[in-house]
């Protein structure tokens, strides 16, 4: 699969020339286990979060992606970014929904549109598996993801436009 790159950056600037109109989005497979290892294991230790290595993570996607557990996406040429999404039925809808668990560009290709044909893929695919609602969470301080979100249709406010702000908590057990 192809996504149309976007020419401005999550943040309102323009990206850095590139020389391509798509980005490519694709499947992984449980055989691209090592390098959906080393963009997350990336990823965590980018924003100084604890990571089990990329040894470990590379036996976890391995088994999660055979199992049909997550869907990953791989962007770019590298790949240069990652996707992953859970899916779960809701008792509203009866429907499933996607919760976009992980999105992550490596620095050195953000502004090229990676980011964004990573979102739109994966809006696709949870379409594309019943899906009627997708999520995510993201910190307050990641201001370039949020106005990607945004700029995509995400809102953190409940019900209405006018709503009350939606709140995402964690616990480890």
């Amino acid at each position: 699969m192809r996504a149309k790159g976007s020419d401005k950056h999550p943040g309102g600037g323009e990206t850095q020339p590139d020389d391509r109109d798509e980005v490519p989005v694709r499947r992984a497979l449980a055989a691209d286990a090592p390098l959906v290892a080393r963009l997350l294991h990336d990823f965590n230790t980018e924003y100084s979060e604890p990571t089990p290595g990329v040894g470990a993570l590379t036996d976890r996607a391995r088994s999660l992606i055979s199992d049909g557990e997550i869907t990953v996406l791989l962007g770019g040429e590298g790949p240069d970014g990652i996707a992953q999404i859970r899916f779960r039925p809701s008792i509203w809808t009866g429907a499933l929904d996607a919760y976009l668990e992980e999105l992550y560009v490596a620095p050195e290709r953000r502004g090229k549109g990676i980011g964004r044909a990573l979102l739109e893929a994966s809006m696709d695919v949870a379409r594309e598996a019943g899906a009627a609602h997708i999520d995510l969470a993201t910190s307050e301080d990641d201001t370039a993801a949020r106005a990607l979100y945004e700029s995509a249709g995400f809102t953190n406010r409940e019900g209405r436009e006018d709503g009350p702000k939606m709140l995402f908590y964690e616990r480890d057990l």
